[in-house]
């Protein structure tokens, strides 16, 4: 599998002051971070600061699956830069920047071996579609 990274991102009609609050609290991360209807997150831990980690129970509505996605972030530039490492070494950093009267959300991540780069970057592609969604309507 190539190990080039993976981009995705989406541009959202917000101030950047509230996509940062929505972006880092595990009450909001719970509603938004899914990349699927048929998934939700129904756990959240989050301590986003240089050495800070975070945790997200991510399971399937029906109970079939589920994994702990687990990381440190090892750098953190509020309201701008977000860097993590993963459990399994991956790294990805956040970018957000402010374009206009819009924030530009870009992750930029390590794919992992076992799934597809497409249905990768699908699925973390929906995961932001779905933070855009969330704080646009919220």
């Amino acid at each position: 599998m190539e190990s080039s990274k993976i981009t995705v991102s989406v541009n959202i009609n917000a101030p950047l002051a509230k996509i940062w609050d929505y972006y880092k609290s595990p009450e909001h991360n719970i509603i938004w971070n899914t990349g699927h209807p048929s998934w939700h997150t129904p756990h959240s831990e989050i301590d986003m600061r240089e050495g800070g980690k975070f945790l997200h129970r991510m399971e399937a509505r029906d109970g079939s699956a589920g994994f702990d996605f687990i990381g440190t972030f090892n750098k953190v530039i509020e309201q701008e830069l977000v860097c993590f490492v993963m459990e399994d070494g991956r790294e990805a950093e956040v970018i957000f920047k402010q374009d206009g009267d819009q924030v530009i959300l870009t992750e930029v991540f390590d794919p992992e071996n076992m799934n597809s780069r497409e249905l990768q970057q699908s699925g973390w592609q929906g995961i932001l579609d779905n933070f855009k969604n969330y704080v646009e309507n919220n």
